[in-house]
């Protein structure tokens, strides 16, 4: 029923919702850090200022994410989505040909990555 709704409810719709609703409720836990809906929420809204301010970013825009399972992952990819960008999803364990691919596929004109993620070249 949901997807049958014009436009069709997003994840962000949901999150956005309980975020409204339960802001205190757990959402993540990362190994000892404990992150509610509001902590993401105020996360992802500081992440799409930058995205936004100083990447320029615009609605319908692809970004390639090349990041660790961490919950910098998680509101990259809200930021993202509240920003209306696209997020092509990198495995952090592409490498060489497979990484380039990834990319090229991807269509992306901005990769966002952490310093941990140097790949190497070739």
């Amino acid at each position: 029923r949901r997807l049958a709704r014009s436009p069709p409810e997003t994840l962000l719709d949901r999150f956005l919702l309980h975020a409204r609703r339960r802001p205190r409720q757990p959402l993540l836990r990362f190994q000892d850090e404990l992150y509610t809906y509001e902590d993401m929420d105020l996360r992802s809204n500081q992440a799409a200022w930058v995205l936004q301010r100083h990447l320029c970013l615009v609605p319908g825009v692809t970004v390639a994410v090349f990041l660790p399972n961490s919950p910098t992952y998680v509101w990259t990819w809200l930021a993202l989505a509240k920003l209306g960008c696209a997020m092509a999803c990198v495995n952090t364990n592409a490498r060489g040909q497979a990484l380039r691919h990834a990319l090229e596929t991807a269509g992306a004109t901005l990769l966002l990555t952490s310093h941990g993620e140097k790949g190497r070249r070739g």
